[in-house]
């Protein structure tokens, strides 16, 4: 069996018989991908890290040729993101942003960007006073990166740009034109910000994503309709945004300042 080096991002855990675990990650080199760590249950000194959920780690496996289960070797921590796991808000965001990937990303189909992507916002979520906000940018452009993303650009049914209203179709993954509203009758209303709030975070990098505001009305609605689609298409609620709507009822609304408005004019 080759042996590999990679970096991972731990995404789900389970115990496998008595002493051993089985573990998704999101690797920079290989995409997703689980692997078989023997012993680490009994003997955690055997490894040197506990392969917490969302750490970062230089993990060595073992390619198996004939499963998709992978023998891990060594397991080093390179960031256990401690004080996202100190805050239950950003430590349910980021539980999201596993559950995410693991279940858009295919097996195995390397995508640095989306490595990169999921890195870089839990080392902002070590820091950010607007969680949700980065969670938000990972959501849209993950989508984006992976290829499962609605069709915002234009209309999906004649293709034209959207001048005036649009809907948005859940069945067909996208925005329809008001010369198309008749492809889908369940489509609902979309305000035009929303649109300009996704287009905006698809096409801009990480830093200037983090300076763009958006109104409650339009944050709701993006999420509404995201979250909607995911659901959709992905034919389940997934269960940590479930978690998280929970967790929405309950929580104060943090009204962000100095943020630069987000444009309408695409």
């Amino acid at each position: 069996m080759p042996i590999h080096k990679t970096e991972a991002i731990v995404l789900r855990k389970r115990d496998f018989r008595e002493t051993s675990l089985i573990v998704d990650f999101f690797t920079r080199d290989f995409g997703k991908l689980s692997g078989l760590l023997k012993g680490i249950r009994t003997d955690q000194r055997k490894f040197a890290s506990t392969l917490e959920l969302f750490s970062h780690n230089d993990i060595i496996f073992y390619m198996g040729n004939t499963s998709s289960l992978h023998l891990v070797s060594q397991a080093d921590i390179k960031d256990n993101f401690d004080p996202v796991r100190q805050n239950i808000t950003k430590s349910g965001l980021s539980s999201f942003m596993m559950e995410l990937l693991s279940a858009v990303m295919p097996q195995e189909d390397k995508n640095e960007e989306v490595f990169n992507l999921a890195l870089t916002c839990l080392t902002e979520l070590k820091r950010s006073v607007n969680p949700e906000r980065v969670a938000t940018i990972f959501k849209i452009k993950m989508l984006a990166l992976s290829g499962f993303k609605p069709h915002f650009d234009s209309c999906l049914a004649c293709g034209d740009k959207i001048i005036g209203q649009s809907k948005f179709s859940l069945s067909l993954g996208g925005l329809l034109c008001e010369r198309c509203f008749q492809k889908d009758y369940a489509a609902r209303s979309v305000f035009r910000g929303t649109v300009a709030s996704i287009l905006y975070i698809e096409k801009n990098d990480f830093a200037n994503n983090l300076n763009l505001g958006m109104n409650p009305q339009i944050k709701r609605e993006l999420d509404i309709i995201l979250n909607a689609f995911l659901n959709f298409h992905l034919e389940r609620e997934l269960k940590s945004q479930n978690v998280l709507n929970k967790m929405a009822n309950f929580a104060p609304v943090i009204v962000g300042t100095g943020l630069k408005p987000v444009p309408t004019d695409m």
